[in-house]
């Protein structure tokens, strides 16, 4: 059984900074594609950014290129998302996510529980 835990969010101004982290535990993801997804107020949850098991490759949703780093540290079992000059519709909850098919396909067959993240304008 994989666990998930995100910790990181919280209430931050409009060009402001925060660092999401994700401790995976349970089971070694050392080899698999993980990532973050984030879901808004009345929206689906969508993809923001993942990355290969071994962090040489990554990719990102157009809105948050230049602005998110996504980046892990396989042996501590953690991915981070850094988050810089954020935006009012950066304002959601942001899940951690891991799986094979996360890099390629955007599929996740595991999930965190969630942090929110509050973009005040």
């Amino acid at each position: 059984q994989v666990q998930l835990v995100e910790s990181g969010g919280g209430l931050v101004q409009a060009g402001g900074s925060l660092r999401l982290s994700c401790a995976a535990s349970g089971r070694t993801l050392s080899r698999f594609p993980m990532g973050w997804f984030r879901q808004a107020p009345g929206k689906e949850r969508e993809f923001v950014a993942a990355i290969n098991w071994s962090g040489g490759n990554t990719y990102y949703t157009d809105s948050v290129k230049g602005r998110f780093t996504i980046s892990r540290d396989n042996a501590k079992n953690t991915v981070y998302l850094q988050m810089n000059s954020l935006k009012s519709e950066d304002t959601a909850v942001y899940y951690c996510a891991a799986g094979s098919r996360l890099y390629e396909y955007r599929i996740s067959d595991y999930w965190g529980q969630g942090t929110q993240v509050t973009v005040s304008s």
